[in-house]
């Protein structure tokens, strides 16, 4: 019997502003995301791809249904939530008042789902602390602040934080910003370490060379998905051609594809 999707969503919508500023940025969209995989979610700025991973988040308010490994999310409380599903926001959003605390104490932070109200963290919180602080090559600054760090160390840290949750679906906001050449190659060694454990990983790229590794591609463009399916697949490569006005074009390259810019 097959297992349900990580994600199914049904009849998306997502309005943001107020007023006559308020303006839909996601109109009806239905989306189904494989467990046990790697979905890359691209498209132009202004696409709504954050967006949507926000609200498959459940981080703003929108209109539709969200199932997750065929629940709806909406019944479940957040600490099952929480638990479940784990979220890295885009370049550390939000994370200035975290700027005090260690390095350790942030990811440690990730396991406040599993722990008891006021209970003081288990050995088995720490050692997930220490596991997910050694896979983002952080170890070494846990006893500096997070404020300290540069940018490309600091997300190196929240992505331990993540880590940490050990949760079944991740959710990365533009997980590679800052991040120098090889620390995005050790990114893209780690989710597939993750898929191979069959965790479920869903990030936002603007990489597009780097998002063509992902398993699944999903392409976005005016609040809308104009494809999704496998990134192998030439229709995936002729629609994210389309949709960036086939100012990029893909390529073959050994056992990948890369964008490279028209001519």
């Amino acid at each position: 019997m097959n297992s349900p999707p990580a994600l199914q969503a049904s009849q998306l919508s997502v309005s943001l502003g107020s007023g006559t500023t308020r303006r839909e940025v996601l109109s009806g969209l239905n989306l189904t995301l494989r467990a046990g995989a790697w979905t890359a979610i691209v498209g132009p700025n202004g696409a709504g791809k954050s967006t949507l991973l926000r609200a498959l988040a459940q981080l703003i308010p929108h209109q539709g249904s969200v199932l997750l490994h065929g629940q709806p999310l909406c019944a479940l409380d957040p600490r099952q939530r929480a638990r479940a599903l784990a979220w890295l926001a885009q370049s550390g959003a939000g994370e200035a008042s975290a700027d005090e605390l260690t390095v350790y104490d942030v990811a440690l932070l990730g396991r406040l789902p599993h722990q008891a109200w006021l209970a003081p963290p288990s050995a088995t919180d720490h050692a997930a602390a220490e596991a997910a602080l050694r896979q983002t090559q952080a170890w070494e600054w846990r006893a500096r602040a997070l404020g300290e760090l540069s940018g490309g160390e600091r997300q190196r840290v929240l992505l331990a934080r993540l880590l940490a949750v050990q949760a079944s679906v991740m959710l990365m906001d533009e997980p590679l910003a800052n991040l120098d050449p090889p620390h995005q190659a050790d990114w893209i060694a780690l989710v597939r370490a993750l898929v191979a454990e069959g965790k479920t990983v869903v990030s936002v790229l603007h990489e597009i060379s780097l998002a063509l590794m992902a398993d699944d591609l999903v392409v976005m463009q005016h609040g809308r998905i104009a494809h999704t399916g496998p990134s192998a697949q030439p229709q995936a490569h002729q629609t994210l051609e389309a949709v960036f006005d086939h100012r990029i074009a893909i390529h073959p390259l050994g056992a990948h594809w890369v964008a490279l810019p028209t001519p």
